[in-house]
């Protein structure tokens, strides 16, 4: 009874509110000629006075806002009422669908997997279609058996930087450029050394990597002018997926932050990188921040996916970005590492914040703020390769099984993870991976102990970076397919030195775009507070003190190896 009378209140208010703004449009801006009654024939005095005078109708509009959220809160957190958030992760090799409740409950994970087409080396390709394919099929089988009628936001994250283009009539141009692909160093070393990294960074707040946006920009331009000259809108990966949800072409600030071309500081397209790449102002996106609303579910494509009108829309974040949200790392004073096919440190800073050598990204975070992040382009990606392909087995208990405790900082093999070249600290895509120190005594053991540890020992290198701007780094959240491996986990945490805090959500990016959208829905005030509510905690990572003191020694001593390996890189290529 109780429940059914706070919906009712609830709708009332809402009504009252609607109706209270039309007449205070109405009085301030079509008021009769004719001076009004004292009082209409059939409404009590108090209804009276709230119907003509616009100060208290404004000031009633407010009370009814408190009222409303109060009996939102009351019926959220009393388990009365059930509402859903879908957060889609549109991933390299798959798109991840979560339905979460206002709870912060995964109710199920749906993933959906596509090509990516590999034309030449160090290109990398992936048709937009595919994506929105996957939605398609991923949220009718990611609501059977729930109240679809139940769902009221969704929010999207994914892979940054790729290069979606569309014409005049919103088609696709062609293929994404995706953020793996290497193809553009020409361009990245005209930006870096002709434009100078000094002026991008002004402009930015970063300098040039093959992977960014605008680089693939300048490539196109000068590759396929054809093409290049259609462009009517650059998009990114997630954002052409709201695109087709809304019809709205948008993105967020975390995401645009990755394509070279935002005033990352200010927030704001930087008309001095569009006019460098080519491009005017009304050929990239709408700025949002991630929580924003940008827009509802199109009638047609609601119903296409057994959705109810009405949904709201997100702008979403880049998976990074997603992922902080997922693992409670938001606001100063917190980290996050990702351990997937890259690996990603990302840590939120008092303010705008970018490094001296410009050798972390300066980026905005999914919560209003600033980040700086380091991207190491082989993380898991490296223990796949030696695993699967080199070794060849998919057994991956077994092959750490022969690792033994004992040896932990006293590897005498060391492996530089830059298996697809390197993103930061070294921006350099000509480095490539090596294993160093191996005897006739070594051992597969030792090799794939040297695999994890090279990993730790490079998103080291970009820790060092912001301990460097006096960036303090106590603890960091921890997520990914790398945190599967416990003995992988020690290792990081004994090779940075600080506890590593594993969340009870896997899927961090897809659950921080379903939290990105019950804020954009009214259910939680701002991403801080949905962070701290709905994320918990499922253990800490300890790191070794005895252990610590070892790998310092061999950090330091691999730390040398890749300045000694650079010139010879450059001869390779």
């Amino acid at each position: 009874m109780v429940f059914f009378s706070l919906l009712s209140y609830t709708t009332i208010f809402d009504a009252i509110q609607r109706t209270h703004r039309l007449r205070f449009f109405v009085s301030r801006y079509a008021r009769p000629t004719a001076a009004p009654p004292d009082r209409p024939p059939h409404r009590s005095p108090a209804l009276h006075y709230m119907w003509t005078s616009s100060r208290r109708v404004a000031s009633l509009s407010r009370v009814t806002y408190h009222i409303r959220d109060i009996i939102r809160i009351v019926i959220v957190f009393s388990g009365k009422v059930v509402m859903y958030f879908i957060g889609i992760d549109i991933g390299t090799s798959a798109t991840k669908l979560l339905l979460m409740d206002e709870k912060g409950s995964v109710l199920r994970l749906v993933q959906k997997t596509y090509p990516t087409c590999f034309l030449e080396p160090g290109w990398s390709e992936q048709n937009p279609e595919s994506w929105w394919k996957a939605v398609c099929a991923g949220i009718p089988e990611l609501l059977d058996g729930f109240d679809a009628g139940e769902v009221k936001g969704m929010g999207a994250c994914g892979q940054m930087h790729g290069l979606v283009t569309l014409d005049k009539n919103d088609r696709i141009i062609r293929p994404a450029i995706l953020w793996n692909d290497s193809r553009t160093r020409y361009q990245v070393d005209y930006l870096n050394h002709d434009v100078g990294r000094a002026t991008l960074a002004r402009h930015t707040g970063n300098v040039a990597y093959t992977g960014f946006t605008a680089p693939k920009l300048l490539w196109m331009r000068e590759e396929e002018p054809e093409n290049f000259g259609r462009v009517a809108r650059m998009m990114l990966p997630k954002d052409y997926v709201n695109y087709r949800l809304t019809g709205v072409h948008s993105t967020d600030f975390s995401d645009a932050s990755g394509t070279l071309l935002l005033d990352v500081e200010h927030k704001r397209w930087s008309k001095t990188m569009l006019s460098i790449c080519g491009l005017r102002e009304r050929q990239v996106p709408e700025l949002f921040e991630s929580s924003e609303v940008i827009g509802e579910v199109m009638p047609d494509v609601a119903d296409a996916l057994g959705l109810p009108h009405g949904v709201k829309v997100c702008a979403g974040a880049g998976d990074n970005a997603a992922a902080a949200v997922g693992t409670g790392s938001v606001g100063a004073g917190h980290c996050n590492i990702v351990m997937g096919t890259a690996g990603t440190i990302l840590i939120p800073t008092e303010g705008y914040l970018c490094d001296k050598e410009n050798q972390l990204h300066a980026f905005c975070s999914a919560d209003g703020g600033w980040n700086l992040m380091g991207c190491i382009l082989s993380a898991a990606g490296c223990a796949r390769w030696w695993i699967e392909d080199v070794v060849g087995t998919g057994d991956y208990p077994s092959e750490e099984e022969r690792i033994q405790e004992s040896n932990l900082g006293q590897n005498g093999v060391y492996f530089l993870p830059y298996l697809m070249g390197e993103r930061t600290p070294h921006n350099d895509p000509r480095a490539r991976g090596a294993f160093v120190g191996m005897r006739m005594d070594t051992t597969r053991a030792d090799m794939t102990q040297a695999v994890l540890e090279g990993v730790a020992f490079a998103l080291r290198d970009c820790l060092q970076v912001a301990r460097a701007e006096e960036v303090d780094v106590n603890a960091s959240t921890i997520c990914g397919g790398g945190t599967h491996s416990r003995l992988w986990n020690s290792i990081v945490a004994d090779i940075l030195g600080i506890p590593l805090i594993i969340t009870q959500t896997e899927q961090a990016p897809a659950f921080g775009a379903a939290m990105l959208a019950s804020v954009a829905c009214g259910v939680y005030p701002s991403v801080k507070d949905c962070s701290r509510r709905l994320v918990h905690l499922k253990e800490t990572v300890w790191p070794d003190r005895r252990i610590i003191a070892s790998y310092q020694g061999h950090y330091f001593t691999w730390h040398q190896m890749y300045p000694a390996l650079k010139g010879i890189y450059q001869q390779m290529l």
